[in-house]
């Protein structure tokens, strides 16, 4: 049957008769039928060429198609052509295929497709709206989350800002947005580079869950959450610091005015992560003197971060005595995790091994990254006696730390100059 059909259709183009609407639809659905994606690609390009307007049925069968087959990029070049003319500017898939996608697009970093599927479910809410009586249409927010992940890695801001008003649409005011979905965002905003935003998203966040009953605050940490924030502070070193400074300290003198521990976290952090610890220094001291805020717990790990990097351990032990005899505020695992690597850089396995003796007694229980550190170090300095009190350790906490073969080898290569 479809050889027949081609066969005809190729005889009427041959002899000067030109097809119709129906015709090149026909074929298409047959080719598509037969999974030969790629010639009713050939025939969809030639019939758009041509001014005809494709069918909702074949238009929805070659989606399917694609997005099976994983022909993302002939499927938005063949949505681009349809766009581009007046009778196919108004095709529009059915609302699941719109989702379809939208995930697979996110999936394989297809911006391009990305936001001809947010545009379709977009077009999708928008009718319900307006339907009688309205149907209110919206979309899953781990879609919304996936498209700021997606927009991110591309760099792409109009995906960025399609995915919100997506959501804005969905939640219609009813509800904040999960917190997740604020990280996701922030995330977006800090890989393109747009701090201003990035920041004005943590504002956001902070309004709506700031009083939260309940909330993690490692949702507000710079060594976790915000660190795509911090990531982004720092990437030019201390010129950008010392512009989101100023413009913290600006705005924390505005109408309404806007202080944000949070933040000032994000640029201590960032300052420690270049090796200013003057900086660091400095900025801790104005949350205090200058905004009017009080150091929380993620504000002392920043700044022992940042004395520990620079192998002032003296200074680094200072914060964390400081710290305990607060009242309000309390040392947590990464505060002992921060004193461990400090003192490994000092390489000083014995008191590191103290402090992990002093977490645990407390009641933290130290990763595995950490207990690997101390390993090694115990390995370079040939502390055996600390090695062993480690594997005593780890027994006791019921954690085995598996092997390194790979990573001694490494150590151990004799290095030479001669070829």
């Amino acid at each position: 049957m479809i050889s027949i059909t081609l066969s005809v259709e190729i005889r009427m183009l041959q002899t000067g008769i030109v097809p119709d609407d129906e015709s090149y639809n026909l074929v298409v659905d047959l080719l598509l039928r037969h999974n030969r994606a790629d010639s009713a690609f050939k025939y969809l390009e030639l019939m758009l060429k041509s001014g005809y307007a494709v069918s909702s049925p074949v238009f929805a069968e070659y989606v399917r198609v694609c997005v099976k087959s994983g022909s993302l990029d002939t499927l938005a070049s063949i949505i681009e052509k349809c766009k581009a003319t007046e009778k196919n500017k108004l095709l529009c898939p059915q609302w699941a295929w719109c989702i379809d996608i939208a995930e697979a697009a996110f999936e394989a970093n297809n911006s391009k497709l990305a936001m001809f599927g947010l545009e379709f479910l977009a077009r999708w809410i928008a009718h319900g709206e307006g339907s009688k009586p309205p149907v209110h249409r919206s979309v899953n927010e781990g879609l919304v989350l996936s498209a700021f992940s997606a927009a991110g890695r591309t760099c792409s801001s109009d995906l960025l800002n399609a995915a919100w008003s997506i959501l804005r649409k969905s939640l219609r005011q009813k509800r904040a947005p999960t917190p997740e979905t604020y990280l996701a965002k922030i995330y977006a905003h800090s890989s393109i580079g747009q701090l201003q935003r990035a920041f004005g998203t943590l504002r956001e966040f902070e309004n709506a869950y700031r009083n939260f009953e309940g909330i993690d605050k490692e949702l507000f940490s710079p060594f976790t959450s915000l660190q795509p924030l911090v990531v982004a502070c720092c990437k030019d070193g201390f010129t950008t610091l010392d512009s989101v400074y100023v413009q913290l300290e600006n705005l924390s003198s505005a109408d309404p005015p806007y202080k944000s521990v949070a933040a000032l976290n994000c640029v201590i952090l960032g300052c420690a992560n270049i090796w200013d610890i003057e900086r660091a220094y400095e900025t801790f001291e104005a949350m205090k003197e200058k905004f009017g805020l009080t150091p929380d717990i993620h504000s002392y790990n920043a700044l022992l971060h940042a004395f520990g990097k620079l192998k002032k351990t003296e200074e680094a032990s200072n914060v964390f005595q400081h710290l305990v005899s607060l009242e309000d505020v309390k040392p947590n695992a990464t505060t002992y995790s921060l004193l461990v690597d400090a003192h490994l850089v000092n390489r000083d396995p014995k008191a590191a091994l103290a402090v992990l003796d002093e977490m645990v007694d407390v009641g933290f229980t130290p990763s595995k990254e950490t207990l690997k550190k101390v390993r090694r170090r115990c390995s370079r300095e040939s502390d055996f006696d600390s090695d062993e009190k480690l594997q005593s350790l780890c027994k006791r906490l019921n954690l085995w730390m598996g092997g390194e073969s790979r990573r001694e080898l490494l150590y151990n290569i004799e290095y030479s100059a001669e070829y």
